[in-house]
């Protein structure tokens, strides 16, 4: 017996899909690229802080000691410190500052209500498995604290203000948050969490310079 006679016919020409779908692609490609390396300038910026001395070439002190409190602004306005300075009585959480869940409230001490008290689930430190915050001293700030939807040059006079700072001198603003233990919290928040932009001693000290030049809000 002979093999059959095998009779092949032409399949579809398929050059100019292929050639139309790598176009497609690479063009993709790029978008994605240009995305991703905008967006990599743009938070390279913003989880930087600059130091005190880069400001040195402002000659006017009163125009350098706003641009000083401009850059301290970023750790500021963050989210890891806005949450805990909300105008009500509920703290925030996430990037995108959503009400807390479970639903807390400030309560009398910043602690929390006596059912619902904060140390009940906010441990003296992070607890990864649960991807819960902690701190010896976790609370919200004082209700006169606020910055929650306030621009920079507000929360400067407030800053500045006894009576909306805790009670504190300028100087003693500079220790909190340069050293304290709950505001460092924010560069080590845990989890998937972002975290402030720079370092803590590096707020500190340009808050500390800030208040060396006259202590100037931004307008």
């Amino acid at each position: 017996m002979r093999p059959r006679d095998l009779t092949f016919k032409p399949g579809p020409k398929r050059g100019p899909i292929i050639a139309v779908t790598a176009v497609v692609l690479v063009a993709i490609a790029a978008l994605l690229t240009s995305v991703f390396s905008a967006s990599a300038v743009a938070d390279s910026s913003s989880e930087t802080l600059a130091t005190p001395e880069s400001f040195a070439a402002i000659n006017d002190t009163a125009a350098r000691s706003a641009a000083l409190f401009t850059e301290a602004g970023k750790v500021l306005t963050h989210p890891r410190c806005v949450n805990c300075h909300p105008v009500g009585d509920r703290p925030r959480q996430g990037d995108e500052r959503r009400l807390h869940q479970p639903p807390v409230e400030r309560g009398a001490d910043g602690f929390g209500l006596p059912a619902m008290r904060c140390p009940i689930c906010h441990q003296p430190a992070n607890f990864e498995p649960g991807r819960v915050p902690g701190d010896p001293a976790w609370q919200l700030a004082p209700r006169d604290m606020a910055w929650e939807g306030k621009t920079l040059g507000q929360i400067c006079a407030q800053i500045k203000d006894p009576a909306r700072n805790g009670g504190r001198s300028l100087d003693e603003i500079v220790h909190h948050v340069g050293t304290d233990h709950v505001v460092g919290w924010a560069w080590a928040p845990g989890g998937d969490r972002r975290p402030a932009p720079g370092t803590q001693m590096q707020a500190g000290a340009l808050l500390d310079a800030w208040v060396k030049t006259g202590a100037v809000c931004p307008n």
